[in-house]
């Protein structure tokens, strides 16, 4: 199977040794970050820094001044890597290194722009704002990260992109200094607190028959036993018994419509600018990429619909309609591995399964031969290991080790 490893362009930008480090792995691919969100990250190989502080959510190139001119909301650059543009320098030198590489486009997480325009988050059932949470449904939103997903998709040199958080954010977020441990919420409390309430999603409940203040206290009182410590309910089924089966539905059938129709776009909007792209590196042949050469489009999915975050909730066969594939995360053991692959397995499409490499992240390297057959026996086409940039020496060296014995 094919296998990429997640990368950072400042993992490789000032260090020499970096490409040949991860194509020494036995991957084939890259994933390289082109557009995050803010993070502070290890570099633990890295000649001149241990640590990149990335403060706000950024792009990793220089956008495109002329498509952004005068527009309220737009992408913001970088300073922490050196470079013009880190992206590009950080590709070129993994493909001389003879691998691929895949943007990797972070869209609906950017806390930078709840801060800076606060009508663009997330509005919860109390009236508090999530300002990593940009709400899908507002048209603002919606045609930023489309025109983000087209740009930061198609730098030169990728065969394909991975989207994630191409659909709805909620609650759950890493967050620097976290107090939210308290109460332990469960996933069915965390579908009710990433519910938005905001005037776009006010009027889109209203389409789906519901009564959107009626809605918001019907959530509030759902919710009262989790704050006094009732055992935390799960799954979709947990949320049909505290909301009552058919206001859950509603509200999934809002949700749904907002997600496919940013998924739709971003993904049409992306294949258009490979397309335009690739017209133009021909000189202005017609049809674009050949059909074996088409620029490959992947998102970061789930298969339970009311999920929320960085592997957003999708109908399975929607989304293999709409995209090249999935990338799908399969850490967790065989159950959990089986829950997230068997939905897909019916359909045709890269089924990519994303493993956490890293130890100190809870990542098991050391188990990856094993789970890579065992997501192979259920439909996964590719891997995905997450990430090579943040892993040790010892966390490497089992990769090698199990991707070696694959391979053989």
């Amino acid at each position: 199977m094919k296998t990429s490893a997640f990368l950072y362009p400042w993992d490789v930008v000032g260090d020499p040794d970096a490409a040949a480090r991860i194509a020494g792995l036995g991957v084939q691919q890259v994933t390289l970050a082109s557009a995050y969100h803010s993070t502070r990250a290890l570099t633990p190989r890295h000649p001149a820094t241990r640590i990149v502080t990335a403060p706000y959510a950024a792009v990793l190139y220089p956008p495109d001044e002329k498509r952004w001119a005068g527009r309220e909301l737009a992408p913001r650059g970088q300073n922490w890597t050196p470079g013009d543009d880190p992206w590009a320098e950080a590709a070129e030198a993994l493909m001389e290194a003879g691998l691929q590489v895949h943007s990797w486009v972070v869209l609906a997480h950017n806390s930078r722009l709840g801060e800076e325009f606060p009508a663009t988050s997330v509005v919860n059932a109390y009236g508090d704002r999530y300002p990593w949470a940009p709400c899908i449904a507002r048209p603002e939103v919606r045609a930023l990260l489309v025109d983000l997903a087209a740009e930061a998709a198609t730098r030169p040199g990728a065969v394909g992109t991975e989207l994630e958080s191409c659909g709805w954010y909620g609650f759950a977020h890493l967050h620097g200094h976290d107090k939210v441990q308290g109460v332990t919420l469960g996933e069915a409390a965390q579908y009710l607190m990433s519910l938005c309430f905001c005037a776009e999603c006010a009027a889109g409940y209203a389409r789906h028959g519901l009564d959107p203040d009626g809605l918001r206290d019907a959530v509030r009182r759902a919710l009262e036993p989790v704050w006094k410590g009732a055992e935390p309910a799960a799954g979709w089924a947990g949320v049909e018994r505290l909301l009552g089966a058919g206001s859950a539905a509603a509200t999934l059938g809002w949700r749904r419509e907002a997600a496919r129709g940013l998924q739709e776009a971003a993904v049409a909007a992306v294949r258009e600018a490979a397309d335009g792209a690739a017209d133009g590196a021909a000189g202005g042949a017609s049809g674009g990429a050949s059909a074996g050469d088409r620029f490959q489009v992947l998102l970061h999915a789930d298969p339970a619909f009311h999920r929320t975050g960085a592997n957003v909730g999708v109908d399975p066969g929607h989304i293999l309609s709409v995209a090249d594939g999935v990338v799908l995360p399969c850490a967790g053991g065989d159950a959990a591995r089986e829950a997230v692959l068997g939905p897909f397995a019916e359909h045709r499409g890269v089924l990519a399964a994303n493993f956490g490499v890293v130890s100190g992240m809870g990542g098991s390297p050391a188990t990856l031969e094993r789970d890579a057959a065992h997501a192979a026996s259920l439909g996964a086409t590719e891997l995905r290991l997450y990430h090579a940039g943040l892993a040790s020496d010892a966390d490497l060296a089992a990769v090698s080790g199990a991707l070696g014995r694959i391979a053989g």
